[in-house]
């Protein structure tokens, strides 16, 4: 059956591939940037809800900022949602089958300050890659959701479940918000796809993720050419980033029992930034007085999270004790996005799995790779907390969260057939 959903789907695609390009580069163009605690996601959503009218599909525009009322205890209270909002349409079915929604995020990380060989926000179409900010992450995948919506509207065919769709905002930084405001607004499903940048593999597991700062404030600037004696906490942190180092050894020691298990380092420690001054030339010469760690704790789905961090901050305070430098001056534990994000795991016999394993490999002609993804994101928010199943698969491409980040346009156009399939598969079973 998944063949023959198969050659629908190509051939319902096809038709739409020019459009479809353009879409991408102009939403590539199209600043979303989040840096929280807001974001500026609503320009890019217009442009999609222009994409989806002048294909004859009606699409709603609607505020988030409601979830800071809520009560929703899911609800950082370090965001705002003013002025963000999300997109979302529905493709109701005949009632006699299961449902889909397609998640996707339109918030983008700002592009940096590391030099970009072209504008973050040029969109060019080269040597099949699309270019810029977004592309990989995640606007190819959003744009092969709104390619299964105009497919199936444009064909006039009718599935049994209902097909939704919805681009929201405040994923990157671990906010969660739009997809928070989807739930109590747009209710549930039978099963969720996001298509994150997973190389046309199937991810049934996400990791859980915390970032924390670790800071530590020493000595007097004004003692800089005052006093015989300057102290500095950049030496001593080098001691710190070997704690660090350690706490990486022992975690690389958690041996999962899941999707995760193939995993050379399964819930790995990274240091993410290290600062103690700056090297720009409008900074004067100085002893530090501060220095930051910002280190990235990973989880395996089936931990408890709570349990591991206070581990983890009970062995930092056991290196404090033993360090003269950090007793006097003490180790500040700051988390960056508040409360870690969790992560989740689809078995790989459940139905929603085998029905993608089914489509993928009658669109791509060989067996998918199932696996893990080396990241969390909103389906760990999604499977846990909303009680939806759901898997990532989406296109092929690099340089996410870093400059010259690309998206291949022919994967894109591969993970459209491929969730097209699955949408007929699933909704007409």
């Amino acid at each position: 059956m998944s063949r023959s959903s198969a050659r629908d789907a190509r051939r319902l695609i096809h038709p739409l591939q020019g459009d479809l390009k353009q879409l991408l580069q102009q939403l590539v163009r199209t600043n979303s940037v989040a840096i929280p605690p807001g974001g500026d996601e609503t320009p890019s959503q217009l442009v999609l809800q222009r994409f989806f009218r002048d294909q004859g599909v009606g699409a709603q525009l609607y505020a988030t900022e409601f979830i800071e009322k809520s009560g929703n205890p899911l609800v950082r209270k370090n965001r705002s949602y003013r002025g963000r909002k999300n997109l979302s349409t529905r493709l109701s079915g005949t009632g006699r089958g299961k449902s889909l929604l397609l998640n996707g995020h339109m918030d983008t990380v700002p592009a940096g300050k590391a030099p970009w060989s072209r504008s973050p926000w040029s969109g060019v179409y080269r040597g099949g890659l699309v270019h810029g900010l977004g592309s990989f992450d995640m606007k190819g995948g959003l744009v092969a959701n709104a390619a299964v919506i105009c497919a199936l509207k444009k064909s006039g065919i009718r599935t049994g479940g209902d097909i939704l769709f919805e681009s929201v905002v405040d994923e990157e930084w671990g906010g969660g918000g739009g997809t928070i405001a989807a739930r109590l607004r747009e209710g549930g499903a039978d099963a969720c796809i996001i298509p994150e940048g997973t190389q046309l593999d199937i991810y049934r597991a996400t990791r859980g993720g915390f970032v924390v700062d670790l800071s530590v404030d020493a000595g007097d600037p004004a003692a800089y050419f005052s006093t015989a004696e300057v102290v500095s906490p950049a030496i001593p942190c080098g001691r710190l980033l070997g704690w660090v180092e350690a706490c990486a050894k022992q975690r690389a020691q958690v041996r999962p029992r899941g999707a995760y298990a193939s995993f050379s380092d399964p819930v790995p420690v990274q240091v993410l930034a290290v600062q103690s001054n700056v090297l720009d030339p409008e900074i004067p010469l100085s002893v530090p007085s501060r220095a930051i760690l910002r280190v990235y704790f990973q989880f395996l789905p089936e931990e408890d999270v709570d349990a591991v961090i206070q581990g983890i901050k009970d062995a930092l305070q056991q290196f404090q004790a033993n360090d003269p430098f950090f007793r006097k001056y003490p180790i500040q534990w700051t988390p960056l996005i508040g409360a870690p994000l969790l992560g989740h795991e689809l078995p790989a016999d459940h139905a929603w799995t085998r029905c993608m394993a089914g489509s993928a490999a009658a669109v791509l002609g060989r067996k998918p790779v199932i696996t893990a993804a080396p990241y969390p994101c909103d389906a760990g928010l999604m499977h846990r907390d909303f009680a939806i199943p759901t898997l990532l698969f989406g296109p092929c491409g690099a340089g996410a969260h870093n400059p010259d980040e690309y998206v291949e346009f022919d994967s894109v156009l591969r993970t459209a057939e491929v969730l097209l399939t699955a949408a007929l598969e699933w909704a007409n079973g």
